[in-house]
């Protein structure tokens, strides 16, 4: 399994086209199926992850995680979870 498609859900997040259970729900899936990602990468994207859905039941304007800045920690993190378990 590939990690590419992954960037394109954050891009379709960050233009508001794809919603973050969605999004949660492909991380997800495919950490679950990534061979040789440390735990410690699954545990930080849970918490990640959790912001994304948390910031889902809120506005924009009353929420303190912006859809560009869960954007910019995802993809940080999935540069990182990409340079110590290549796939």
């Amino acid at each position: 399994m590939s990690t590419r498609h992954l960037d394109t859900l954050l891009i379709d997040f960050r233009s508001g086209e794809l919603d973050a259970t969605a999004l949660a729900h492909g991380f997800r899936d495919t950490a679950a199926h990534w061979p040789g990602l440390p735990e410690r990468y699954s545990q930080v994207l849970g918490q990640l992850l959790m912001q994304v859905e948390s910031s889902a039941l809120f506005t924009e304007e009353s929420c303190s995680f912006s859809r560009g800045d869960l954007s910019d920690a995802l993809g940080q993190w999935l540069a990182k979870a990409r340079q110590v378990a290549p796939h």
